[in-house]
Formats: C-alpha cells, sequence, structure tokens
C-alpha cells in the first residue's frame, strides 16, 4: 500500500514539475533579450519585458521561461507547446491572454487575431494602442 502512495504521490510531482515550465523545444533556448532589441530598437527593456510579463502569466510561464520566447515565435504555435497534450489549442487556452491583453493595454485580441500572428506582431500593437513607436 506504502509502495502504491509513494508511486502517486512521484506521478503528481513529476507532472506538476513539467506543467510549469516551458516545453523542452523552447525551455533550451538560450536568453531572447537581443532578438527583441534588434526587432524593436525603439522599445525600452521595460516595455518588453512587461509585455513578457503579461504574455507570460497568460500562459502560466515562468518569470525566466518567458525571456527564451523570440519576436518571431507565432503566437499560436507558443499557446500550442504550452499545452503539449491537445493538438490544438481552443478558446479557453487563448481566453486567458485576450483578457490580459484587454485589461493591461485595451488591445483586442480578436481584432487583430489571425493564424500568424506573431509575439513581435503582437508586441507591435500593444505598442500602437500605447501611442508608442512599433519599431
Amino acid at each position: 500500500m506504502s509502495l502504491f502512495l509513494v508511486l502517486i504521490l512521484a506521478a503528481l510531482a513529476w507532472v506538476a514539475f513539467h506543467d510549469w515550465q516551458l516545453p523542452n523545444a523552447l525551455r533550451y533556448r538560450p536568453f531572447q533579450g537581443r532578438a527583441w532589441r534588434s526587432s524593436f530598437p525603439s522599445a525600452s527593456r521595460k516595455d518588453i519585458r512587461d509585455f513578457l510579463a503579461v504574455f507570460g502569466s497568460a500562459c502560466a510561464f515562468g518569470d525566466c521561461d518567458r525571456l527564451h520566447l523570440r519576436p518571431d515565435d507565432p503566437v499560436l504555435n507558443v499557446v500550442r507547446a504550452a499545452k503539449p497534450s491537445r493538438w490544438m489549442p481552443d478558446a479557453t487556452d487563448i481566453e486567458p491572454l485576450a483578457r490580459a491583453l484587454r485589461e493591461r493595454y485595451g488591445v483586442l485580441l480578436g481584432d487583430i487575431w489571425h493564424d500568424g500572428l506573431t509575439l513581435g506582431g503582437l508586441f507591435q500593437r500593444v505598442q500602437q494602442a500605447r501611442g508608442k513607436p512599433a519599431v
């Protein structure tokens, strides 16, 4: 009985640990700050970090994990990678991001959404909504 309990607890710990991290393909990238700065030279580091914090918390990424995301990453692929057990993300996966963008920046994700939307394209729209230069 106690061996069974230990196995159950180990399995739960493994699942909890792996759900709180980026998928392997994204996690083992180097930090992407340079890619963000070269794509958006007029944006401040604070603006980029704030955007990645909003995106990362909406997708349940850790503070360090969000720094591995690149501006050319398609939003849909990142959301799909965050939920690898599903083939396609559904509205419940995108809704936290849409809510966070609406509350923080006043950006309506439904108005700008297309399947090829990248994090950089989304950041550009956020910057435009804030009245800041996008590039």
